[in-house]
């Protein structure tokens, strides 16, 4: 029921972009993005610096992983299997129906430069 009547507003992008990553339903950016955030902080007991810096921390790699961009030496790419190239499968037609597990897929080179995400077929 969420994911039809309010995630789903975010997959309505097939080719995922970086401001991508904050188009969403307003709902969900109201329950997740501002209580949730809120909440996490309240409950965490943070103090602000910390919590500036994990808020930041937290848009960039949200903005990163829609980018479509796999840059070279990429912090995010070398720590989290969550990354661009994960949210480009993500975000492909045959990519919604692993939403909340993981998928394989393989990077591919392209011959004009660049990678291209692909899943992988089992």
């Amino acid at each position: 029921f969420l994911y039809r009547h309010i995630h789903s507003q975010h997959h309505r992008l097939v080719v995922p972009y970086a401001i991508g990553a904050l188009y969403n339903h307003p709902l969900e950016g109201l329950l997740l993005d501002t209580l949730g955030g809120a909440l996490s902080f309240l409950v965490s007991r943070m103090t602000a610096r910390t919590a500036v810096t994990f808020f930041c921390f937290a848009v960039i790699k949200t903005v990163d992983d829609h980018s479509g961009l796999w840059l070279p030496d990429n912090i995010f790419h070398l720590f989290f299997q969550n990354n661009t190239a994960y949210h480009d499968v993500h975000h492909q037609l045959q990519g919604l129906k692993f939403l909340g597990t993981h998928m394989s897929y393989h990077l591919v080179k392209l011959p004009e430069g660049g990678f291209e995400a692909r899943l992988k077929k089992d």
